[in-house]
């Protein structure tokens, strides 16, 4: 899809459909629906009249040939309430506008934005909403494929800040599309996407844009030393993989004084629980059990073209977690990178093995700002179910900068707590530490495990579980994985 900008009215763009947002308080005799109504000789006056169309948030109302437009159709889409109104729902919004689009195959769509915000804040977020709506997760349809893509988006404001508008939606079509990137990876089957296959995937993006890629194989591991993210692959014959990914040409950025950030995302391409089985049900979701570790690749390819004046690493621990005879067993102890033991009272809790590996490994790289990002616990979707990831960490100026973009990414974060009083429920009587503890709290003692493996670095911790996915679809996106964590990682480093 192509996006672009055109300054002046909105009645001279000839387009296959122009979509206008409104509120659900607005009369139609405010100046801006009063012109509009002009425009169009009274039809958006009837619509609302006859009760046909109510602006609640993604309600729309499709008007064909309207007269007064050189549109070919009027997409009336409802912004609900201008109180709640934010360049995070500008963004879901314009999304509505292009899935309505989609459905009326229509391939030339102008937008017109609402909300008094940056232009280039603007063009991003329309830029965003764009993209996140023209993705369908339908790769494997050899029959009934959709294939009404969008061509061309078209914002259309009255005045023109070219320079600023063009940089929106550069960045819009930068985050846009690495948000896609990360949905198409956690819709991959895991016959498909296998750890071997994540590592390929990554190496393909580092030749499209300016990244770096490492790969640390088996061997390499354990010869670091890396024993909790190996125990995890152990039942597996797909070799486990450690992906390190740098932007290049930033070794040097912002000199000594400057944070090394690194994103640490859980790339668990099938989680079954290991012998501590998963029952059946929903166990195919599972696939997407590595989208933290697609967020951190999605995320490094925005950076990548983005240009950040921090330096950033971002590091993917990929695995399978199968049973099988050489598979790990409750019970088991292993010595982890950073030298503490751990027993591993659940190979279903396998998230936070692989992160502790890697999290201790990110601090010997140099990073002194960590974040990681991982479908961690069920119980967050418990706490919090689909609506906010957990928050925690030790970084509160990190965590109050997260908290502070959520306006703008849409992407909702709850802080929980991570008092040390919770640490009780993770100590072991035979080893440094066991990697599950009672049923309470769940999400909180994983947190606190992982805090174990990052010591006094600053770090935050990101719990996407229940986030990752959407299994029934909104006005705005297709079903499926949400690429839940680009736009937060991105934003983070602007």
């Amino acid at each position: 899809m192509q996006v672009g900008h055109q300054a002046g009215k909105y009645s001279s763009v000839s387009c296959d459909l122009l979509a206008y947002p409104m509120f659900e308080e607005e009369a139609v005799d405010s100046p801006l629906l009063q012109a509009l109504d002009e425009e169009t000789h009274g039809v958006l006056k009837g619509v609302l009249s006859s009760g046909e169309f109510k602006p609640e948030i993604h309600n729309a109302c499709r008007i064909h040939k309207p007269r007064g437009l050189k549109a070919e159709r009027l997409l009336l889409v409802g912004a609900g309430k201008k109180s709640q109104f934010s360049l995070s729902r500008l963004r879901d919004v314009a999304g509505t506008a292009v899935r309505h689009a989609r459905i009326a195959g229509c391939k030339k769509v102008a937008f017109v934005p609402r909300g008094e915000y940056p232009q280039v804040k603007v063009a991003q977020a329309v830029a965003e909403g764009g993209f996140y709506a023209n993705y369908e997760a339908d790769a494997y349809k050899t029959r009934d494929k959709e294939g009404r893509e969008v061509e061309n988006l078209l914002l259309v404001t009255e005045e023109a800040e070219p320079g600023k508008t063009d940089q929106g939606m550069r960045r819009g079509t930068v985050v846009g599309e690495a948000t896609n990137l990360a949905r198409t990876l956690a819709n991959e089957p895991a016959n498909i996407l296998t750890p071997s296959q994540f590592a390929a995937r990554a190496l393909e993006a580092a030749e499209k844009f300016a990244l770096h890629v490492e790969i640390l194989e088996r061997d390499q591991m354990e010869k670091l030393g890396m024993n909790a993210l190996l125990a995890v692959s152990r039942g597996s014959d797909e070799p486990p993989k450690l992906i390190i990914l740098r932007i290049k040409g930033q070794e040097n950025v912002g000199g000594h004084s400057t944070p090394v950030y690194a994103f640490v995302g859980k790339g668990v391409t099938f989680d079954s629980g290991g012998l501590s089985i998963k029952p059946a049900e929903k166990m195919e979701e599972m696939k997407a059990d590595m989208a933290g570790g697609a967020a951190v690749l999605g995320a490094m390819t925005a950076l990548a073209q983005l240009r950040p004046k921090q330096r950033v690493i971002g590091l993917i621990p990929a695995v399978e977690n199968l049973p099988s005879g050489r598979a790990t067993k409750p019970g088991d102890v292993v010595k982890s990178y950073l030298g503490k033991t751990i027993e591993i009272i659940n190979t279903d809790a396998e998230g936070r093995l692989i992160l502790a590996d890697a999290l201790a490994y990110a601090r010997t790289l140099g990073a002194n700002r960590l974040v990681d990002i991982a479908t961690l616990t069920g119980a967050c979707v418990i706490a919090l179910g689909a609506i906010n990831a957990g928050m925690m960490g030790t970084d509160n100026e990190m965590m109050d900068r997260l908290r502070k973009n959520v306006s703008f990414t849409g992407e909702r974060l709850w802080q929980l707590p991570l008092d040390e009083d919770y640490r009780k429920h993770i100590r072991s009587e035979i080893a440094d530490v066991k990697n599950v503890g009672n049923r309470w709290g769940g999400a909180i003692t994983a947190a606190k495990f992982l805090q174990e493996f990052v010591e006094d670095t600053p770090w935050v911790h990101l719990d996407i579980a229940g986030v990752d996915l959407d299994r029934d679809g909104r006005p705005f996106a297709s079903k499926g994985a949400t690429g839940f964590g680009v736009r937060t990682l991105v934003e983070l480093l602007s």
